[in-house]
């Protein structure tokens, strides 16, 4: 986006919370991939999203430094939680700590683990809404698992959906890039899933789980 557009929408949309301000700059600043922290633009959709869909249990694939985890925790209500997925166990302290700055962080529950093996424990049809922002390569495997823990009705939210352009580069794809074509070919030939796609930063897909096929 051009840095300037990126200004004026940052001054005409709700501001970015001082202690999310403090992690994205922490993050950027200590992390060599700080661009995955989701920031102000994205972290405001994030919220918005959530309060539109008003779920009361949510799982999010890929916690990072927890930025957007807090985005999703201030649009719930409620009793409401959202449960937290990181692979990478070093990142845990400073996750803890930066959900401890916000008041939302009581929503926040942090599981340490692959994804794929903490979902387990959870019972089909128990989320509302799901977010998505983990391993590229397994895009497919998530989607095929959240169909079953994701209720009738739910909603699941993948970014990074566009790659930086590379979905429509011919000859050969990396195996992040290939699991996201992958994703979004699965994606499209799936019957009772409304999806929509919005071209923000690296592409952001809403999916709608409309109906279940009966195989599953």
């Amino acid at each position: 986006m051009d840095p300037q557009l990126e200004d004026y929408i940052e001054s005409h949309i709700s501001p970015e919370p001082a202690y999310l301000r403090d992690i994205d700059r922490a993050t950027n600043l200590r992390r060599l991939n700080g661009r995955m922290c989701s920031g102000h633009i994205q972290g405001r959709l994030l919220k918005m999203l959530t309060m539109m869909a008003a779920p009361r249990h949510v799982v999010e694939l890929g916690t990072f430094t927890g930025y957007s985890s807090l985005c999703i925790a201030e649009g719930l209500e409620g009793d409401a939680c959202v449960d937290t997925i990181e692979v990478d166990d070093e990142l845990e302290e400073e996750i803890l700590a930066n959900i401890a700055k916000s008041p939302a962080g009581e929503r926040v529950r942090l599981h340490i683990g692959d994804a794929l093996e903490v979902l387990k424990s959870f019972p089909d049809d128990y989320f509302d809404m799901a977010v998505v922002d983990a391993d590229k390569r397994q895009y497919p495997q998530y989607f095929e698992v959240l169909r079953r823990k994701v209720r009738h009705g739910g909603f699941i939210l993948a970014d990074n959906t566009l790659w930086d352009g590379h979905v429509v580069e011919m000859g050969r794809h990396s195996p992040q890039t290939q699991g996201i074509i992958e994703f979004n070919d699965l994606v499209a030939s799936t019957e009772g899933v409304e999806t929509a796609i919005i071209p923000l930063r690296d592409g952001l897909t809403l999916l709608r789980l409309s109906k279940r096929e009966k195989t599953l």
